[in-house]
């Protein structure tokens, strides 16, 4: 693996942004992928041993996970044991050439390893500090362990991710990735532009720096539409609905003669008339029960067997082809499989084939967002931990050859 030239390394509205990741599993590191992704130079510091989400899911011997492919390309990495107070001080000479730092570290621990917000803005005046935990900076509940599925059961997810009560005594299910950690990420990532923005706009920009205070729990909440709401004005707690959606009809997920699920979305008047003429069945939309959207959803059960049954005596192919004919909103439950050989995702560069000289052919997943006039890129594939070690504090702090060496033999960087 080399490492690219600058001409390379630059491109996308981020150019010239450098950001510091002190981030490690999931949501500082999912932040700074963004960032990285739309050109910003993200240095990550990571410990002896790596990053342990390189470890997380299945491996491939002597390289590790294959998602850290994606999960930390665009980044430089550099191992450094912060234990070492001479870390820290390799640590703020990066700083005083960054723009940002996004950290998910538990609160407190930055200050500890003698990071504290005084020492990041006296090497670095005008800092912008992202700061992702699980319960915020302060609080009740702020010296509390978290993850993010912590954060997605405390902000309301968890409970919500489940079939009716009625149906099944099972345990609320997992939604399947780490969407909290990832939420809270894409927070970090906006928050910090805000910031920047703050401090160095063309009409008044401020000069100062900030600290942005991210945690899951709220990261979660924030995303939950009317349920909070709805609990405010009429005392109802929200229920769990399966594959349905509690204030709309039809839409659902529907079994096919295949064994696989189509999902349906015909809640609006018109296209729900598409559907029942498509089924066979157009008197259903005088059908008092299925008068409008209300009479619907109050009658949904009835109504989501009549469409199973149609759908059930046809192949998930068939009624993709019929439904997109007809103009009403559908699709299969993809896998993996169906999302790399989607011709959109294909055609739109959000699927795309890397060669990584860790793991060969690797698919990773597009740049999101899209930047038509400045599109970011996928400049390299994520690197071994300690990849960029030499470059770094060559390059970044000023040291040369004869000082990285002595730092190396004794633990300091690896």
């Amino acid at each position: 693996m080399q490492t690219p030239d600058d001409a390379v390394r630059t491109s996308g509205p981020l150019t010239g942004l450098r950001v510091l990741e002190l981030g490690h599993f999931v949501a500082a590191p999912f932040g700074s992928r963004l960032l990285a992704d739309l050109g910003a130079d993200v240095i990550k510091v990571e410990a002896p041993g790596g990053d342990p989400v390189r470890q997380w899911g299945r491996q491939v011997e002597g390289a590790g996970a294959p998602w850290t492919s994606m999960h930390q390309r665009n980044k430089r990495s550099v191992v450094l044991n912060r234990k070492d107070p001479r870390a820290i001080k390799v640590v703020l000479r990066i700083v005083r050439s960054c723009d940002a730092v996004i950290e998910n570290f538990r609160p407190g621990q930055l200050a500890k390893m003698g990071l504290h917000r005084e020492a990041l803005e006296a090497a670095r005046p005008g800092l912008v500090v992202a700061s992702i935990s699980g319960y915020g900076q302060d609080g009740l509940y702020r010296d509390r362990a978290a993850f993010g599925v912590i954060g997605e059961a405390i902000g309301g997810l968890r409970y919500l991710t489940n079939h009716p009560p009625s149906v099944s005594d099972l345990p609320p299910v997992r939604v399947g990735v780490s969407i909290g950690d990832s939420i809270a990420g894409l927070y970090a990532a906006f928050g910090l532009m805000a910031a920047l923005w703050a401090r160095d706009r063309k009409d008044g920009g401020d000069g100062h720096g900030r600290t942005l205070d991210v945690a899951l729990t709220e990261s979660v909440l924030s995303m939950m539409e009317g349920m909070l709401p709805e609990y405010g004005v009429f005392g109802s707690v929200r229920q769990p609905t399966g594959s349905r959606i509690a204030t709309a009809s039809p839409s659902s997920a529907y079994p096919t003669s295949d064994g696989k699920w189509i999902l349906i979305a015909g809640n609006s008047d018109p296209i729900f008339a598409r559907l029942t003429g498509l089924m066979g069945q157009p008197a259903l939309v005088q059908d008092p029960r299925f008068i409008g959207n209300r009479a619907r959803v109050a009658n949904v059960e009835e109504l989501d067997r009549l469409i199973g049954a149609w759908s059930v005596q046809r192949t998930a192919a068939d009624l993709e082809r019929l439904l997109a004919e007809a103009d009403v909103p559908s699709t299969i439950a993809y896998t993996a499989a169906e999302i790399a050989a989607d011709p959109q995702f294909r055609s739109r560069g959000r699927v795309r084939e890397i060669d990584d000289p860790l793991f060969g052919k690797v698919l990773h997943a597009g740049i999101v967002p899209h930047v038509p006039d400045d599109p970011g890129s996928i400049r390299w594939p994520g690197s071994p931990a300690g990849f960029h070690t030499d470059e770094i504090p060559r390059d970044v702090v000023g040291l040369d050859a004869a000082e990285i060496a002595a730092l190396r033999q004794d633990g300091v960087v690896a």
